[in-house]
């Protein structure tokens, strides 16, 4: 089979493509916190290493944020090619982003915050708190939602050329939304990571346990 024939195959089933795709993240991440067999195929983490991965994946994820601005700014500028560049990094980076993520939680779990009085030093904690809880549940929405869309933007960008994208795909209006809400995410996750490593005295929780809370928050 050619590989010109093998990505006709894949443009005609972009859709396809993108759900089984989705459901392969979607199961992996559920996985990691509801499912114990699949946990136990990650080994169990000392606390520092759980640490070392939340400085890594907030490192990608800020780095992410980076690449998917240039993107942005680079297709407003009709520089195609560069923001194609931007854009399959970034992806990339998501994939180097799970790498991290799933071991962490499997063998980790996720943090949680604990009010500490060596942290009253820090301002406005009752209005710092609700504020933290809606850019969480903002961010565990639009990590949700975004993942098709994304996708989506993603493979028809690989399977067409730049003609087909600009006037047979929705590709700009999805990637137009996949960008807005993987951008917004990706910020509040980082925010959240910041709060809980940096400024707030937190501590772990079981995967089992956080999920019924907190479930898949990249950069916690």
């Amino acid at each position: 089979m050619s590989t010109v024939s093998v990505r006709d195959r894949a443009k005609e089933r972009a859709g396809a493509i993108t759900a089984l795709l989705t459901i392969v993240g979607y199961g992996a991440v559920g996985g990691v916190f509801l499912v114990p067999e699949f946990q136990a195929l990650f080994p169990t983490l000392t606390r520092g290493t759980v640490d070392l991965l939340a400085h890594g994946i907030a490192v990608v994820n800020t780095i992410t944020i980076v690449t998917l601005s240039l993107g942005w700014y680079w297709i407003r500028n009709d520089e195609v090619k560069k923001h194609a560049a931007a854009m399959t990094t970034s992806f990339v980076l998501i994939l180097l982003f799970l790498s991290m993520y799933l071991p962490k939680v499997a063998g980790g779990g996720t943090r949680e915050f604990v009010l500490d009085s060596s942290y009253a030093w820090v301002p406005l904690w009752e209005w710092v708190y609700p504020a933290y809880l809606i850019m969480l549940a903002i961010h565990i929405v639009l990590s949700v939602v975004s993942v098709p869309v994304v996708l989506y933007a993603i493979v028809l960008g690989l399977t067409h050329t730049e003609a087909e994208l600009r006037n047979q795909t929705p590709h700009r209006r999805v990637g137009r939304i996949a960008a807005g809400a993987w951008l917004l995410s990706l910020v509040l996750g980082v925010v959240t990571y910041l709060l809980l490593n940096h400024l707030y005295d937190s501590t772990f929780a079981a995967a089992e346990a956080a999920a019924v809370l907190v479930p898949a928050i990249p950069g916690l």
